[in-house]
């Protein structure tokens, strides 16, 4: 199972990403190296629990560094056509590339091999490209709610107050502020630090205003 990316620029100018959703890290190109900023303790993350004696490398940074290259130097407001396949449906859309690449960067994230990252998974494996601000919340508490409702069933007290979501958005949040460190020192222009600035503060909302993001939705749900 695999989602695709095609985000065209121009006649000239094209990229073709295929993550595939069940992987060990994203094949890079023949004969590209790991960059610096993607060693696992350049910028690292405060809560990673991964150790240096059996990683080199940061798995999601590892992950990110062809489209954070292929993407560095360009504005963030550029215009392009982002057309997006998955096993059970297409989209396209003329974004702006900081919203095209925010997109990208979400689903290759969640499905790296960053043990906190993992969280994500279920949301990749039903990826929704260029989801709102509502429509990110609503599938997050929706995932999480089903979580715990089959906890439930096997016999797990359930969290229905949602304070287990706010702290795994908070374990989440010191990844996103570590990953746009490592972006920071790897990037010229501006379209990958807004892009992933804008998926960081989608997930912060997540953590600081959990309540106001049920009201957003409520009437979402609510007849």
């Amino acid at each position: 199972m695999a989602v695709e990316y095609r985000i065209t620029l121009d006649d000239e100018h094209a990229f073709n990403y295929k993550i595939e959703l069940e992987r060990d890290r994203l094949s890079p190109a023949e004969g590209t190296e790991l960059h610096a900023w993607t060693r696992l303790e350049h910028q690292k993350c405060s809560n990673c629990p991964l150790s240096k004696d059996q990683y080199t490398h940061c798995p999601a940074a590892a992950d990110l560094q062809t489209v954070v290259e292929d993407f560095r130097g360009l504005p963030a407001f550029k215009k392009a056509w982002v057309h997006v396949r998955t096993n059970e449906r297409e989209y396209s859309k003329m974004v702006n590339l900081e919203e095209g690449l925010r997109s990208l960067l979400g689903v290759i994230m969640a499905t790296s091999a960053c043990p906190i990252l993992a969280q994500l998974k279920p949301m990749a494996n039903n990826h929704l490209p260029f989801a709102s601000n509502n429509e990110f919340a609503l599938r997050t508490i929706s995932m999480y709610l089903m979580r715990e409702l089959f906890n439930s069933r096997d016999g797990c007290v359930p969290d229905w107050d949602l304070s287990g979501l706010t702290e795994d958005f908070k374990a989440l949040q010191l990844v996103n502020q570590a990953l746009w460190h490592r972006i920071h020192d790897a990037c010229a222009g501006d379209t990958n630090l807004k892009a992933f600035l804008t998926f960081f503060s989608m997930s912060s909302s997540m953590t600081y205003s959990l309540e106001t993001q049920l009201q957003k939705i409520r009437p979402m749900v609510m007849s």
